[in-house]
């Protein structure tokens, strides 16, 4: 009976410690998405413009993509995260490096989309040399938007940044500022409602076409058009990368399709960065 008894005690050991493993296992497998229905982020304006594109050809094939739109960059990230979408497209791919390297979070970039080129808008100059002493300045106060206004500024004369700074980079980092003029920080949605209250403003181009704004007709100064390095790509959590269905939104993303409404649509404001 001992030996009986201790036998029965070692398989209910092992078959417990084999639960266990299994669970463990079982925790560490990719949850694949659904292959026929996606929740995608984007922000308003051009970026929800061209994903309902997208939308509509993946709908000839039986694919729904379901479109979330958000007036900020910060929500869209924590929205995919913690698994309220299933990608994202509105974001830099060094805005969503630094995010990542701040909050954790377990993203990265399926493809490249588009480029916006970021550009400087004024109600009452038509030239950055006609600032003024004292003269306010709006710039987006997020991460690696700030540092490209800051960059976009100190390249056209107004400002110079410290040496070595790097994406976090905000308006303490300004050393040289001959003219005294004041960096007002502020949520990049809320910018252009501010403009007027500015003597200029870095705006970026989705927020600027939201009220109207365009790089071509509007920009008083504006990072280059065409190979513009700041880059925006499709983000997804890391484990669905590979997905097949990240992979079927990357081929309608990248069609000729879409290149072509993209360009007849923004007439150079955005660009296709594939």
């Amino acid at each position: 009976m001992k030996r009986l008894g201790k036998g029965i005690l070692l398989s209910v050991v092992a078959l417990g410690v084999g639960g266990l493993l299994a669970g463990c296992g079982s925790k560490s497998e990719a949850k694949h998405l659904d292959e026929k229905s996606v929740t995608i982020g984007v922000t308003s304006g051009p970026h929800q413009q061209i994903m309902e594109e997208v939308a509509k050809q993946a709908k000839k094939d039986g694919i729904e993509i379901k479109i979330k739109a958000f007036d900020d960059y910060n929500t869209p990230n924590t929205a995919l995260n913690d698994g309220d979408l299933d990608g994202n497209s509105y974001q830099t791919l060094s805005f969503l490096e630094q995010q990542v390297d701040d909050k954790e979070y377990k993203l990265e970039s399926a493809f490249k989309t588009v480029a916006f080129p970021l550009g400087v808008y004024s109600k009452s100059i038509d030239n950055l040399s006609k600032l003024q002493n004292g003269d306010k300045i709006g710039v987006p106060n997020d991460p690696t938007n700030e540092y490209r206004a800051l960059k976009l500024l100190e390249k056209a004369g107004v400002l110079k940044l410290k040496a070595g700074v790097e994406v976090k980079a905000t308006k303490n980092d300004v050393d040289e500022n001959p003219k005294k003029i004041e960096i007002v920080e502020l949520e990049a949605s809320q910018i252009p409602s501010q403009l007027s209250e500015l003597s200029a403003a870095v705006i970026n181009t989705n927020f600027a076409f939201g009220a109207g704004l365009t790089i071509n007709d509007d920009a008083i100064y504006h990072e280059p058009l065409e190979n513009n390095p700041n880059f925006n790509v499709f983000a997804v959590r890391t484990e669905n990368k590979d997905d097949k269905i990240i992979k079927e939104i990357k081929k309608y993303y990248q069609s000729d399709e879409t290149k072509k409404f993209i360009e007849d649509t923004f007439k150079g404001s955005v660009v296709p960065a594939f």
